[in-house]
């Protein structure tokens, strides 16, 4: 598996800290969180490890940190997505998973801590980053209700629905590699057609 992916934070008007978290995501995602220290990080954000500890006081939080950006870039996609759409449901659907692929496959790596080291949050950072992600699951929430209003979408399980297609989305960070047989384009266009299809709802042409 290809676990190569951009850079999730460009700047956070912190001097050092975008570095820290990149390179936080990095080490998480390919050793662990057991596996990573605290050492490997500063070692990969080219910074010294007194000074990592003076923006996280522990490995815990600066997983939570890093979480939180990947869940606020994930969030902002989605939004833009289904603001840029039409007004019907399945566009705003066909746009929203798209822009959801579209994350996964740029910060696959992110995609792969947020999912796999969870457990290994703080409880009241759990919570938060429960709320976080409840937060992106909502959005496909009001898109499918709307389409069942309508009648555009016509599946007898809404209330599934969206947990359901959030899965098979976030599991592509799992086998995804960009020397593949799909562009990102084509990967995200397919799964937008796997979801409108698991709603019963209208296949673009």
């Amino acid at each position: 598996m290809n676990t190569r992916s951009a850079a999730l934070v460009a700047d956070t008007g912190r001097r050092n800290e975008a570095a820290i978290l990149n390179a936080a995501i990095h080490a998480f995602g390919t050793k662990g969180f057991n596996g990573a220290s605290m050492r490997d990080v500063a070692r990969g954000a080219g910074t010294s490890l007194s000074n990592l500890y003076n923006y996280f006081p522990s490995k815990s939080k600066l997983l939570a940190a890093a979480m939180r950006h990947a869940n606020d870039e994930l969030l902002l996609r989605v939004h833009t997505g289904v603001e840029q759409a039409g007004d019907d449901a399945p566009s705003r659907l066909r746009e929203a998973v798209r822009a959801y692929v579209g994350f996964v496959v740029d910060h696959q790596v992110a995609m792969l801590v947020s999912t796999n080291e969870v457990r290994y949050l703080d409880p009241d950072d759990r919570t938060s980053l429960v709320v976080d992600r409840d937060a992106t699951e909502a959005t496909f929430e009001r898109i499918i209700t709307q389409g069942a209003t309508e009648g555009s979408f016509r599946t007898p399980y809404t209330d599934d629905a969206a947990r359901a297609i959030l899965s098979a989305v976030g599991a592509i960070a799992g086998w995804y590699r960009a020397d593949g047989p799909l562009s990102r384009g084509q990967l995200a266009e397919q799964y937008a057609r796997f979801a409108l299809a698991l709603l019963e709802g209208p296949l673009p042409q």
